[in-house]
């Protein structure tokens, strides 16, 4: 694997999409001060001309310079608030989807549908606590021979009466 050539790669997706965003914020900023302009940005900003945000950008110079400049500080802008964060984020991310990938994976060769198997691993604490809070508000002493389930008194009575 060429980790430069990865990297690269990688840099030149994220320009994109951040030239991508900074298009759909300064889109949303017109649609709420300036209809007219928003109109013809939308209509100048295809999905086949933002495949390519350095493309993209000589485009709108040739035409409209100061939207230009408008969407490279926007992209900036946006490349400084997310760009500290994303490292942690992006492994976070990748060790969260690999580890629900393989349980889902697990389940589909056990059988065991999710609903079932992660559910329970879920709630099984909480149903703990909730009988153990239960069980512990009786005392021992107040629960009485009657409080008992008659299948449980009947396997008993042979045992009492052989003693």
């Amino acid at each position: 694997m060429d980790i430069k050539r990865s990297t690269k790669s990688t840099a030149k997706m994220l320009i994109n999409f951040l030239t991508f965003e900074a298009v759909k914020t300064i889109a949303e900023q017109l649609e709420e001060t300036d209809r007219l302009k928003a109109l013809w940005f939308n209509q100048f900003s295809t999905r086949e001309r933002l495949q390519n945000g350095e493309l993209y950008i000589k485009d709108l110079f040739a035409v409209h310079q100061e939207m230009a400049f408008r969407v490279m500080t926007v992209r900036e802008h946006l490349a400084n608030e997310i760009l500290d964060f994303l490292p942690e984020m992006t492994r976070t991310g990748i060790q969260q989807s690999n580890m629900q990938l393989r349980r889902q994976h697990f389940e589909h060769i056990m059988n065991v549908p999710a609903s079932e198997g992660y559910a329970e691993c879920e709630n099984l604490e909480p149903s703990l606590e909730a009988s153990s809070e239960t069980n512990l508000e009786v005392p021992l002493e107040v629960v009485s021979d009657s409080d008992l389930d008659p299948v449980v008194e009947g396997d008993r009575a042979p045992t009492q009466q052989n003693q």
